[in-house]
């Protein structure tokens, strides 16, 4: 059986495209190595914002805010999601012109961004902060929601509609012949497919690097500890001016905490089932605990429940590739969304959907073009958490 689109990758963009796929009347089937949201989807913080994005990114993440209040509801399932806002704090005057400038950004995009200058500022809005911070950013249209329970929405969902997801199913490659692909190979044979779409994280380049598709990745851990539930403290997502803690109170009321990242340089086959099997590095993570007593003092006394490692698919501009223009007919590919892709899901799904079927994305893809990594021009990667 030969099927019209096959989508690798069974994270927040594998399955909203699977989704907005079958609403359209498709029946596309999606193809996990492991379990749904086992990856990126499932280890993120789970914010969903707008503010301190790169401009390029903003009208996807405004668009993405639109249609998160909605989404449990159409999914006919939990996301968890909730519009508390999202604070950047400020610890020192330096820090304090980083956020002014978040501020400036944000509203010249017309987004509604509040700077507060007084530490009391802070705290009326989100008392359980310390008393020793310098200021911070109210973006009051920022929020988060649950990684896994949303990833499960979408997918149910897309079932409903006539999509097929497997999971335990390792690609091992891609099938094309003269430059048009035809199938993906996995440990159990080769699946037929007119199109396939590869939203596969980190693993992305090694499916299609041999048909000489290149997209320069580095891959990166980040450290995520998580507490045990606690009383209700806190609605917002907090993150700091250099972008190394961010941090959130679950609706289960545990506290789920990220820090800095650095080079992840094992194997990726090393990885067993999902990032359950990434160990963080404890150092790193006695550095995050201290950072993050700083911001919040009542986290010196919080008991932990687990801790993990995320890995991250980290671009060299820190934006990610929206792809139908391969060089291979047939294949799309997402990649590259560098730690912060969790929030843009639900409009990442409609733009592959596009890209999959020929239809022309309602946004300016050009920032996020393939081709952009031959040309000379840099910029610096924008912040990966908060």
């Amino acid at each position: 059986m030969k099927h019209d689109i096959v989508i690798i990758g069974g994270g927040i963009s594998g399955v909203s495209t699977a989704y907005e796929l079958a609403r359209r009347g498709f029946k596309p089937l999606v193809l996990e190595r492991s379990s749904l949201a086992a990856m990126a989807s499932g280890w993120t913080l789970g914010g969903v914002r707008q503010s301190g994005r790169h401009p390029a990114e903003l009208p996807l993440a405004l668009a993405a805010v639109q249609r998160w209040p909605g989404l449990a509801e159409e999914l006919e399932g939990e996301t968890g999601y909730r519009q508390g806002g999202n604070l950047r704090i400020a610890r020192t005057p330096d820090e304090a012109l980083r956020i002014q400038q978040v501020v400036e950004a944000t509203r010249a995009a017309g987004i509604d961004i509040d700077y507060l200058p007084m530490v009391d500022d802070v705290r009326k809005v989100a008392p359980v902060i310390s008393p020793g911070i310098h200021s911070a950013s109210l973006c009051h249209t920022d929020g988060h929601a649950e990684p896994v329970a949303t990833v499960t929405a979408f997918a149910r969902a897309a079932e409903r509609l006539g999509a097929e997801i497997r999971t335990g199913v390792e690609v091992t490659g891609l099938s094309s012949t003269g430059g048009k692909i035809d199938g993906v190979r996995t440990a159990d044979g080769v699946i037929s497919a007119e199109t396939v779409v590869v939203a596969a994280g980190i693993y992305t380049p090694a499916l299609v690097g041999p048909l000489e598709v290149d997209i320069p990745i580095t891959v990166t851990l980040t450290n995520v500890y998580q507490t045990v539930s606690l009383e209700p403290q806190l609605d917002q997502v907090i993150g700091v001016a250099t972008g190394n803690l961010a941090f959130r109170q679950q609706i289960d009321g545990k506290f789920r905490l990220t820090g800095a990242n650095t080079v992840w340089e094992h194997d990726l086959r090393s990885i067993q089932t999902s990032h359950d099997s990434v160990q963080p590095v404890l150092a790193n993570l006695v550095r995050l605990h201290g950072v993050a007593i700083e911001v919040l003092p009542s986290f010196e006394m919080m008991r932990i429940n687990r801790v993990w490692g995320g890995l991250i698919d980290q671009s060299p501009d820190g934006l990610p590739v929206y792809s139908a223009d391969t060089g291979v007919d047939g294949l799309v590919v997402a990649a590259g969304f560098s730690g912060h892709g969790f929030g843009i899901g639900p409009v990442t799904g409609q733009i592959l959907a596009d890209l999959a079927t020929g239809e022309t994305p309602p946004f300016d893809l050009d920032p996020f073009r393939i081709q952009r990594f031959t040309s000379t021009e840099t910029s610096a990667p924008v912040e990966l958490h908060g």
